[in-house]
């Protein structure tokens, strides 16, 4: 049955008039079916999706007001179109109050009723087309894209279920590429708020008066550059949802800052004096111990409290190792279709080097392999070869304790030192110098990183391209 111009359904009791409209709309290309009876239109709305309902008034039995409302019971976003005698305009009137769409008068004009037809079905498919793209992300944000068959994963997937729809702050713990941000847009779009703006913050990249800027937003004149007036992500996120990765990395200031806003959701722009209401909803991540800074006194213990009302660990892969299959079956698929190849398969040879890896970026890194394979791979079994030396021989990545001096005059700070200085200049070289890059793959955050390569006093080398890899033959 053709759905292109939509369908209606005309509930009246006299054959005469049904003829003549089901005629008028067809001629239109609208799919019709009538029904004689209240009780006959209801059995066929339940068992059939029509656009448009155009119910008389004046029906044998129950009334076209009583059907209304069964009708709304049914379906609330089903449009209905009074058909009525030019003596009970008010009960119509009053029909619209309870819900129609519209109603037309007998004997009616056929523009005006082809024209409040159209209207009406074009805002039943409107909401079709809502409804379709609200599950369309769920199903992009969804659980479809956290794979896993392990007990842990599931835990954490049925905790999110729980929790998703209060209003609690939710604070996510886990090692760089475990998928946390993942995590905290499953959480938004299976809650109340999923309609609403879903806001990352990445909070280690920026200074604090950028930072803070961003967040709040800013009056004009509040610093040199501020020309005019800005929003902040907090109002961009009113009724939505806030997410802040590496919130350890934020200053004490903003922090205080931050406080506030939980506290009493509401917060001053830079340079302003006017008090902003919101409603947003928290959600923090770290890959840090957030105790260990509120003891070291580099985070506030009261926030901390207030940001880990609920607190869910995601686990590293390497402890989740059974999902590791699944997770190269998704990527194959993903970049076999992204770069328009045949669906690719791995060798069993190469799925057991995947399995044995330790896995020290995580989910994240497991990605990056599978995307490299696959776009190097020119036959459908991917193979060992096409995997890189870190993961076939991660051994060679760190220098042996041979090439240490331990003798008795070298102390075993002298040695830890040695070796972590040699370890994070491998890392910047296999990163092409990229310290963002190194500090990701170590999973500390981007300032510990540098205030270590400023204590071993290491030259920084200009960011380079990595060399072109090797084509296969």
């Amino acid at each position: 049955m053709s759905r292109r111009k939509g369908s209606v359904l005309i509930i009246d009791d006299e054959e005469e008039i049904r003829e003549s409209i089901e005629l008028l709309l067809s001629s239109e290309g609208l799919t019709t079916d009538t029904a004689a009876s209240g009780d006959e239109g209801l059995r066929k709305i339940e068992e059939n999706n029509y656009d448009l309902v155009l119910l008389d008034l004046m029906l044998p039995g129950k009334s076209g007001m009583e059907v209304q409302r069964d009708i709304k019971r049914v379906d609330p976003t089903l449009p209905v179109v009074i058909i009525t005698a030019m003596g009970a305009i008010e009960t119509a009137v009053t029909a619209i109050k309870e819900g129609s769409f519209d109603y037309v008068t007998k004997p009616w004009n056929n523009e005006k009723l082809l024209v409040i037809v159209a209207n009406a079905v074009k805002q039943r498919m409107l909401m079709s087309e809502n409804i379709q793209l609200r599950r369309a992300l769920k199903e992009r944000f969804g659980y479809s894209n956290i794979i896993g068959k392990s007990e842990r994963i599931h835990s954490v997937l049925d905790l999110v279920t729980q929790i998703a729809p209060s209003r609690s702050t939710i604070l996510i713990q886990g090692e760089s590429g475990t998928g946390k941000e993942l995590i905290a847009k499953a959480i938004h779009i299976k809650s109340a708020r999923a309609d609403k703006p879903f806001v990352p913050v990445n909070s280690g990249s920026m200074p604090v008066d950028l930072l803070e800027s961003t967040l709040f937003g800013h009056v004009r004149g509040a610093f040199t550059s501020a020309v005019s007036a800005k929003k902040g992500l907090f109002e961009v996120a009113d009724q939505g949802t806030i997410f802040f990765d590496e919130i350890g990395t934020i200053s004490l200031e903003t922090q205080a800052k931050l406080l506030r806003v939980i506290q009493e959701r509401e917060f001053m722009r830079l340079g302003g004096i006017e008090t902003i209401k919101v409603d947003t909803r928290i959600i923090t991540a770290t890959n840090v111990d957030l105790k260990k800074l509120v003891d070291e006194g580099r985070f506030r213990e009261d926030l901390y409290y207030r940001l880990n009302v609920i607190n869910i660990q995601l686990p590293p892969l390497r402890d989740r190792k059974e999902d590791i299959p699944m997770l190269v079956e998704f990527f194959t698929k993903k970049y076999c279709d992204e770069n328009g190849k045949p669906l690719y398969r791995f060798s069993s040879e190469a799925l057991k080097v995947l399995m044995d890896y330790h896995w020290p970026g995580n989910v994240r890194e497991l990605e990056n392999v599978v995307e490299r394979a696959v776009v190097l791979a020119q036959n459908d079994i991917i193979g060992r070869d096409l995997l890189p030396e870190a993961v076939t021989a991660p051994s060679s990545r760190f220098a042996s304790l041979s090439s240490f001096d331990l003798s008795r005059e070298s102390s075993l700070f002298n040695i830890i030192d040695s070796f972590e200085r040699r370890v994070i200049i491998e890392m910047l070289e296999q990163t092409g110098w990229s310290q963002t890059e190194a500090a990701d793959n170590f999973r500390i955050p981007l300032s510990t990183l540098n205030q270590k390569i400023k204590r071993h006093g290491i030259e920084i080398k200009k960011k380079r391209e990595r060399p072109p890899v090797p084509s296969v033959k």
